[in-house]
C-alpha cells in the first residue's frame, strides 16, 4: 500500500528565526512552539498544529536561521523568489496597518491592476501577498 505524505511544515530561511517567527505569529494569530530560539521556530496555529507529538495536525510555518542568508529579490534579480505566501483577508486596506506595525513593508512593485492583492516584504525580505478574499 502506498503511503501518502502529509504537508507538515513550510520552512522559510532567514537570518533570525525568532524575529521572523514572532512577525508571522503576531500577524496570523499563531503561537510560537515551546523551545523556539534564534535558530529554529515552529508556529502553532490556533487549535493546535503539527509537531513531533502531533504528526496528523495542521500544516504550519517554521523558520530556520541561515548564517549567510541573502534576501530574495523580486520580481527579478540575482536572488529570485522561489515561492511566496498568499494570506487571505476580507479587506487589504484594513489588514495593512498590522503588517506595517509588525515590521513588514509594502513592496515598490505592485502588479495587481485591479487591486485584488498587494505585495509586501516581511522583516527578512521574503515577499508575501495580502489577497482580498
Amino acid at each position: 500500500m502506498a503511503i501518502t505524505p502529509k504537508l507538515d511544515l513550510v520552512v522559510l530561511d532567514c537570518p533570525d528565526a525568532l524575529e521572523l517567527g514572532r512577525f508571522y505569529g503576531a500577524l496570523l494569530g499563531y503561537e510560537l512552539e515551546e523551545g523556539a530560539d534564534r535558530a529554529w521556530v515552529n508556529l502553532v496555529p490556533p487549535g493546535g498544529g503539527v509537531s513531533k507529538d502531533n504528526p496528523d495536525g495542521r500544516a504550519t510555518l517554521a523558520f530556520q536561521r541561515i548564517d549567510d542568508y541573502v534576501a530574495p529579490t523580486w520580481p527579478g534579480g540575482a536572488h529570485p523568489q522561489q515561492f511566496h505566501l498568499d494570506l487571505s483577508v476580507p479587506a487589504i486596506d484594513a489588514a495593512e496597518p498590522r503588517v506595517l506595525e509588525l515590521g513588514g513593508r509594502v513592496h515598490e512593485h505592485q502588479p495587481s491592476e485591479e487591486g485584488s492583492f498587494r505585495v509586501y516584504l516581511d522583516p527578512a525580505g521574503h515577499p508575501f501577498c495580502l489577497v482580498q478574499g
